[in-house]
């Protein structure tokens, strides 16, 4: 059985630093493609990120590129989004996802690709 456990949120001043981390079990973070997607109060679920295992490269939301960066801990199986200089913008629920499989690039930004997600963990920045 696949389990997506986010971790890490928290209320943060603006331009703090937060790493949130995904513990997956029932599925290797080094075969499977891994997002980022975040969802705010009202608003639709937004792309943030996502390792490529198709290519091996990460692509980033134009929001966050620059500040956020998604590594990962293949041993642990643990994704972990780095979230440097956070805005108020930035506060919302993240969420981690997989997807087995090819998928192109343009294909990781939207969250019909994926099969499994976490239950998210509450970001909130303050000014």
């Amino acid at each position: 059985q696949v389990q997506l456990v986010e971790s890490g949120g928290g209320l943060v001043q603006v331009g703090a630093s937060l790493r949130l981390s995904c513990a997956a079990s029932g599925v290797s973070l080094s075969s499977n493609n891994m997002g980022w997607f975040r969802q705010a109060p009202e608003k639709e679920r937004e792309f943030v990120g996502a390792w490529s295992w198709s290519d091996n490269n990460t692509y980033y939301g134009d929001s966050v590129s620059g500040r956020f960066t998604i590594s990962r801990d293949n041993a642990k199986n643990i994704l972990y989004l780095q979230m440097n200089n956070l805005k108020p913008e930035d506060t919302a629920v993240y969420y981690c996802a997989s997807r087995r499989g090819l998928v192109e690039a343009q294909g990781l930004r939207g969250e019909s690709t994926y099969d499994y997600w976490g239950q998210g963990t509450q970001v909130t920045v303050s000014s």
